[in-house]
């Protein structure tokens, strides 16, 4: 994950990822009956992705916005993990130590094969020989184009089901699936199914002493319910999944919980901002309130230059001066502000002199370098109340107040979160 510099952009931008957009664009939710869940939510940085932004952090001298930085790692599924904490008395459903997760026992007990098959099965898809018999008409999903056979033949509503539960059972109840089930009488689209319908798929077991072969999906949930089933369920009041899980939840009500949760957080990140803070002050990192108090880390800790102006030398002085006189001026600015006859024989000189001042300046902490490039005095120290950072407050810049910036890439110096 890149924490490079960004040009700014001007107008306002949807920040959602492209497959929140995808999600959210498929339609309106289907009715729920069920009410809602009593679960707390909460988006952690996922650790691979943290130690990778602790080196890039550390590898330099800049500070970065933490806001920007939580902003970064919730834009990408790959970037975070979702932890689910449920109350005692309505607590989470799971699959085994790592399986599905839901908050309707009976939704899983329903789909735990379809959800936990390729853990306990080997399957195995074969060609076999051509089907017999004349048809007039097949079935057809308008949806989706998937050809489903005749309704009467053995194998329709066994598709049917299974193509519902895959693909469309978190837009709509089966009852209105099935209303987008059309019969079409085109030869061309019979033969076509008869081709798709000589394949069989096997399912062998796994974990039995003597493996059995299974010659169909409906033989193969019979045995994992009266084998496997029994001891697989579990309770759980808390779980952490990976962020690319979290978008893929079966149950739709909790998927929808999750999906809302991160709207939220994406909009105001006050809990990834909180947990981002910590995990940096463990890693020896300094995160400290400037501009409008939002929160910086940076590698080395900042603090107000106290010596007297005689004991330095004139080019110090003379930066402390441009940078108090000009808060979040750049280097190359600072440099025509200071050496203001720059065709002069000494020009090159004294501005060598001015960088080295200001590389020891920013690495004693007493002038801040943000990773869009501006430079700035540290805050003047505050009053215990006033300096405590321990919560994050709501200080940071409304999302559609802010400029946008490119994705995976911050601009921690400016106000602006990534897009």
């Amino acid at each position: 994950m890149s924490i490079m510099r960004a040009k700014k952009k001007t107008g306002r931008r949807d920040h959602r990822p492209h497959e929140a957009k995808d999600r959210h664009s498929q339609g309106t939710h289907a009715p729920i009956t069920r009410p809602p869940p009593e679960i707390t939510i909460r988006f952690l940085p996922y650790s691979l992705a943290f130690d990778n932004v602790v080196a890039q952090i550390k590898s330099g001298s800049v500070a970065y916005s933490v806001f920007a930085l939580a902003r970064l790692f919730l834009e990408k599924p790959e970037r975070y993990e979702v932890r689910l904490m449920a109350k005692v008395e309505s607590p989470l459903y799971r699959l085994g130590d790592n399986g599905a997760i839901s908050l309707d026992r009976e939704f899983l007990e329903r789909n735990a094969f379809r959800l936990a098959q390729e853990d306990f099965y080997k399957i195995d898809i074969t060609q076999s020989d051509p089907i017999k018999g004349n048809f007039s008409n097949v079935a057809r999903c308008r949806l989706s184009g998937t050809l489903l056979g005749p309704t009467n033949h053995h194998n329709y509503q066994p598709q049917l089901r299974s193509l519902y539960e895959q693909r469309f059972s978190r837009r709509m109840s089966f009852a209105d699936y099935q209303r987008q089930i059309e019969i079409v009488s085109d030869p061309a689209l019979i033969e076509q199914w008869k081709e798709q319908a000589r394949t069989v798929t096997t399912f062998t077991s796994l974990h039995d002493e003597a493996s059995s072969t299974f010659a169909s999906a409906a033989e193969a949930e019979r045995h994992f319910r009266t084998n496997h089933l029994p001891g697989l369920l579990r309770n759980v009041e808390e779980t952490t999944i990976g962020g690319v899980l979290s978008r893929r939840v079966p149950d739709r009500l909790l998927n929808r919980a999750i999906e809302d949760a991160w709207t939220h957080e994406t909009r105001s990140p006050s809990n990834m901002m909180q947990e981002l803070a910590g995990r940096f002050r463990q890693a020896g990192l300094n995160v400290f309130r400037h501009r409008r108090g939002m929160l910086f880390v940076s590698p080395i800790r900042v603090r107000a230059f106290v010596h007297e102006q005689a004991g330095v030398s004139s080019s110090v002085n003379a930066i402390l001066e441009a940078l108090t006189a000009t808060p979040g001026i750049n280097r190359k600015d600072l440099w025509e502000k200071l050496i203001t006859d720059g065709a002069s024989e000494d020009a090159e000189q004294r501005k060598l002199a001015l960088a080295s001042d200001l590389r020891w300046l920013i690495d004693e902490g007493y002038v801040i370098e943000f990773n869009d490039g501006s430079l700035d005095l540290p805050r003047k120290k505050l009053n215990e109340s006033q300096a405590s950072d321990s919560t994050i407050e709501s200080r940071e810049p409304e999302v559609n107040d802010a400029p946008a910036h490119s994705p995976t890439t911050l601009s921690a110096g400016s106000e602006a979160p990534p897009s």
